[in-house]
């Protein structure tokens, strides 16, 4: 892949853009998860370390192109300093006189946090004469937010065509393992695919077929394909206005050689809440008054073994109603088999969306896959095959 990383730039006494993502939930001025913080430490100190002055881009919230004081980056300075381990100056804007000031006071050794870009509305734009202010701030720019390099934003792709460019540590290791898992990847290859609804995920199975040996559809989406086959599903969450849909992509998979895996059991009840009584039917025998909350151990069986004679592993949302018990049961032993076989070496697994980051940290297997993202839009359309204009400029 043709983008430059940090180790092939020059950044020895040089004021260093690094475009990141620090989007953390605050309550009340306070810092209530940290995890984005922490993720772009590596990238930072690397800059350090080679002599760089690093200056933060950054958005927060949906200001809408209005400063809103309550969406400021600016109660996030004490946990950057925190976790960094050195002193962070924060600027009242990101761009103009607030912004050069601070640029010029920056000692080295020190961080500069600038102010929350959305408060520009040239930013969602992607208006050049912002990105041109922005770039006049440093002498070359890195790119450290792989999850907001689906937007043309001035900071995250504006920018990237004025200075000279770098991916930062934690987008290189995005794109690596996003590479490994489809870009060119070794095969067998097997998707995992679930959530509730086939009409928001077309794109993406329409993709899919076409790069996978084996697709899983699992969740409320897998209601919908067993309705497209003619099969009765009682009461149970399905987009019967999807079957035509549904059917067609059953038809490219087959014409692409690819095998989709849906569930030959599942688990019923007639109530959705945990604890629920339910029982396992064939998925062709849900009662008329029940609903399908959660692939059968059969099923579970089989995407195991679809598992096992893989190399390749890309999974995007739980297997049924993992959020409560026992309807998660599938989506945890289908993670454990994964996690299983990946600590083993023999399968590359990469998972990414909200909640598929959720699930697999219930398992308790989050840290056993080779790569999880936690880029929930920017992950789902590179599944899609879309160019993702963040990394698509750091390529030219």
């Amino acid at each position: 892949m043709a983008w430059k990383t940090l180790d092939e730039m020059g950044l020895a006494s040089k004021v260093v853009l690094v475009r990141v993502d620090i989007n953390v939930p605050v309550e009340n001025g306070v810092v209530t998860d940290a995890t984005r913080i922490e993720k772009i430490v590596p990238t930072i100190k690397d800059i350090m370390a080679k002599g760089g002055k690093p200056v933060l881009l950054a958005h927060f919230g949906r200001p809408k192109g209005k400063v809103v004081p309550e969406m400021s980056l600016r109660p996030l300075v004490p946990v950057l300093a925190e976790k960094l381990g050195c002193k962070v100056n924060f600027a009242e804007d990101c761009v103009g006189g607030p912004a050069k000031k601070a640029v010029a006071a920056l000692a080295a050794g020190e961080v500069l946090l600038l102010e929350n870009t959305r408060f520009h509305a040239g930013e969602e734009k992607n208006d050049p004469e912002l990105s041109a202010g922005m770039a006049a701030l440093g002498e070359v720019y890195v790119n450290d937010a792989f999850s907001a390099a689906h937007r043309a934003h001035s900071s995250t792709e504006g920018v990237a065509h004025i200075l000279p460019s770098a991916a930062g540590r934690l987008m290189e290791a995005e794109l690596k393992a996003l590479e490994a898992a489809l870009g060119n990847p070794t095969r067998p290859v097997t998707a995992v695919v679930g959530g509730a609804k086939v009409s928001t995920k077309i794109e993406l199975l329409s993709n899919l077929v076409a790069k996978v040996d084996n697709l899983v559809i699992g969740g409320g989406m897998a209601n919908t394909f067993l309705v497209a086959k003619g099969i009765d599903v009682g009461k149970s969450l399905a987009e019967h206005e999807m079957a035509k849909t549904a059917r067609d992509i059953m038809e490219k998979a087959a014409s692409a050689g690819c095998r989709i895996v849906l569930p030959e059991d599942v688990v019923v009840a007639r109530e959705f809440k945990a604890g629920a009584e339910n029982e396992t039917v064939a998925a062709n025998a849900c009662p008329a008054d029940a609903m399908i909350l959660d692939a059968g151990p059969k099923a579970v069986d089989m995407i195991g073994r679809v598992f096992e004679a893989s190399n390749t592993l890309i999974w995007n949302g739980p297997l049924g109603a993992f959020e409560i018990a026992p309807f998660d049961t599938a989506t945890n032993a289908a993670a454990q088999t994964a996690a299983r076989l990946t600590k083993a070496g023999s399968l590359i697994s990469v998972a990414g969306g909200g909640d598929t980051v959720a699930a697999l940290n219930k398992a308790g297997v989050a840290g056993d896959f080779s790569y999880i993202s936690t880029a929930g839009g920017a992950f789902l359309e590179w599944m899609e095959g879309k160019e993702l204009p963040g990394v698509a400029a750091l390529m030219n």
